[in-house]
């Protein structure tokens, strides 16, 4: 007879790796059904939540942007509206071609670029601003971080869109922050990232901005204007 400790441990291995084949799928071949995936879990707030990242880039029109893990590609119309020169990278094959026809609607062809963050084929110092949004654990990997501090000018920020909390006292959203807290993905990302961000050399905080319905947590890092 298994024991109610056993079925917990059970229940504790089982749901992250039920979370991490989910993602893996929803990330590649399942990669055109993200839109709206994102949207049923946000309740429509997605790209709401993606864009509180655009005000905290400290970048000027012209400047050279990076994005990781661009998905879709919707926050890179954003970024390209605001006069970025944009570069995005995503491990994800399927993720670029469903991007490339989104932004080629646009008549747009930027660089979308197929590699890792812990390996990023860019030149040191090129990028004013990198920003992530709703990233997978690559990001807090200290190989990631460092090659995004290398890439970086001085003074240079990463700015991360770590999740969305639904606010709203409705039925809808109190169903999906239980099944959010249940299934473990209401972590401690930003303690976690903020202490691997400060040993990449950053300095790191923590921010929420409030929406009507939702709450949003970023994390701002910035490369000092003088590294040793």
């Amino acid at each position: 007879m298994v024991s109610a400790s056993q079925k917990n441990r059970l229940a504790a291995r089982t749901w992250p790796a039920l979370l991490r084949l989910g993602f893996r799928l929803l990330y590649n071949e399942l990669a055109f059904t993200y839109d709206a995936v994102s949207a049923v879990v946000s309740l429509g707030q997605w790209g709401d939540w993606q864009r509180t990242a655009l005000p905290h880039l400290n970048a000027q029109p012209g400047d050279s942007v990076l994005e990781l893990a661009h998905g879709t590609g919707r926050l890179a119309i954003d970024l390209r509206r605001a006069g970025y020169r944009l570069a995005a990278l995503d491990l994800s094959r399927a993720m670029g071609r469903v991007a490339r026809r989104r932004l080629g609607l646009w008549g747009w062809r930027p660089s979308l670029v197929q590699a890792r963050a812990q390996a990023l084929p860019f030149p040191a110092g090129y990028f004013a601003t990198a920003v992530s949004t709703f990233p997978t654990e690559f990001i807090a990997d200290p190989l990631s971080l460092g090659e995004v501090f290398r890439v970086l000018a001085p003074g240079g920020r990463l700015v991360i869109v770590l999740g969305g909390l639904l606010t709203g006292r409705d039925p809808a959203a109190r169903s999906l922050e239980l099944a959010y807290r249940v299934t473990g993905q209401r972590g401690p990302w930003p303690v976690v990232l903020e202490a691997r961000l400060t040993a990449a050399g950053f300095a790191a905080r923590t921010l929420s901005e409030s929406l009507p319905r939702s709450a949003v947590i970023l994390c701002v890092a910035e490369k000092p204007r003088s590294v040793p």
